[in-house]
């Protein structure tokens, strides 16, 4: 589907960059960006949220590269949405929208479909327009007034109802996620989540680590499901349980984040966190706040991370790890595609979890694979960004 981007610059942030990571976001949708517009205003338009003069050269750029669909790198309101499509004469879709269509598709487990259901319908909710629409023409008669307002309260109460029953269906598996993790805590097992910017290269560092075979692509939000392992470090230590957690993207879609609170609550529950960076990123500082933003918005804020600095075999950077003030493991440099480093991560997470208080490290009572899967696996949402 061909498709022509718009980006705003505000002056805030590396736009550049932004317009870039809209480019891998249409793609990873499935869209081919022929032409990319953009603009610089101090604030949006209240109508079209570019003005009526880019609004009319988006329109001709739609005609002129033979476009199907317009995506704005923005959140949208429902009347600038409605604007730009009468205008245009064609699909309009803002970041959001896109974001949540890339979840749809990606989505495999049951969970992971429910959450990105839910997302979707309230995000939908606030884009009901009058429907009925053949009946727009008749504008008085009797039996004639008013179908289009009865047509859309009626879709607010099925949507109405749907989300209910999504919400119930997701607190089910909530109470599921709460009964594996108190199993995991009898054991007392050490467990680590991994976090980052989405195509930073966790799934490819989480199958480095694991050997689990996760599907990893160079490519946003490759896949969505989590995966659980229990990982041998050493003696001393024993097993941890090692899970892959979503990733992250600047503007996360606020739907994406209240709808998916069950998983990212196993990011809550971690004793630490590998926030994996991607050292060739030029903008990987931005994408380390972004991280922290939304760990700080889920209350994870508080645990332990270890910066990993991923890709240094394109960063031109050499395996080291370094400490803070406490003499603590802040960073490790690895390099997940190569190996390079990952005893290094390793000497780090077995660091942390000899140190960790209360900690019991010795090898959990799962003996089986089956076992494992069905304690500490959670068919949940995750970002599987390769290297």
């Amino acid at each position: 589907m061909r498709a022509a981007l718009v980006g705003i610059d505000f002056g805030q942030g590396d736009f550049a960059a932004s317009v870039e990571e809209l480019n891998l976001l249409a793609r990873s949708a499935g869209a081919e960006p022929v032409t990319v517009i953009t603009a610089k205003r101090s604030a949006p338009d209240a109508a079209y949220f570019v003005g009526s003069g880019k609004a009319d050269e988006i329109g001709q750029a739609v005609l002129a590269d033979r476009v199907e669909i317009v995506i704005f790198n923005h959140a949208l309101s429902p009347a600038q949405q409605r604007n730009l499509e009468k205008r245009l004469n064609i699909r309009v879709l803002d970041r959001t929208s896109l974001i949540l269509d890339i979840f749809a598709q990606r989505a495999k487990s049951h969970e992971g479909k429910l959450q990105v259901e839910l997302a979707q319908l309230q995000h939908l909710a606030t884009r009901l327009i009058r429907g009925w629409t053949h009946l727009e023409r008749q504008k008085g008669g009797i039996g004639l007034r008013g179908p289009g307002e009865t047509q859309l309260e009626t879709d607010r109460r099925l949507i109405g109802e749907r989300v209910k029953a999504l919400r119930a269906r997701l607190a089910k598996l909530r109470k599921q996620h709460e009964t594996q993790r108190r199993s995991r805590n009898r054991t007392q097992t050490f467990s680590i989540s991994l976090v980052g910017y989405t195509n930073a290269g966790k799934s490819t560092l989480f199958n480095a680590v694991t050997k689990a075979g996760v599907y990893a692509a160079d490519q946003l939000f490759a896949t969505l499901d989590t995966t659980s392992r229990r990982v041998y470090m050493n003696e001393e230590v024993g097993h941890v349980v090692l899970s892959d957690t979503v990733g992250f993207v600047r503007e996360l879609p606020h739907q994406l984040v209240a709808a998916f609170r069950a998983t990212l609550e196993e990011t809550i529950h971690a004793d630490l966190l590998l926030h994996v960076v991607d050292a060739a990123s030029p903008v990987r500082m931005e994408q380390i706040e972004q991280v922290n933003l939304v760990l700080r918005e889920i209350g994870a804020d508080h645990i332990p991370q270890i910066l990993v600095w991923n890709k240094i075999d394109a960063a031109d950077l050499e395996p080291s790890v370094e400490r803070d003030e406490y003499d603590k493991i802040s960073r490790v440099f690895v390099s997940a595609r190569t190996g390079v480093g990952l005893d290094l991560l390793r000497g780090a997470i077995a660091e942390w979890a000899k140190d960790a208080p209360g900690a019991r490290l010795q090898q959990p009572s799962y003996q089986t694979e089956e076992e494992l899967e069905e304690v500490e696996s959670s068919p949940t949402l995750t970002d599987v960004g390769s290297h």
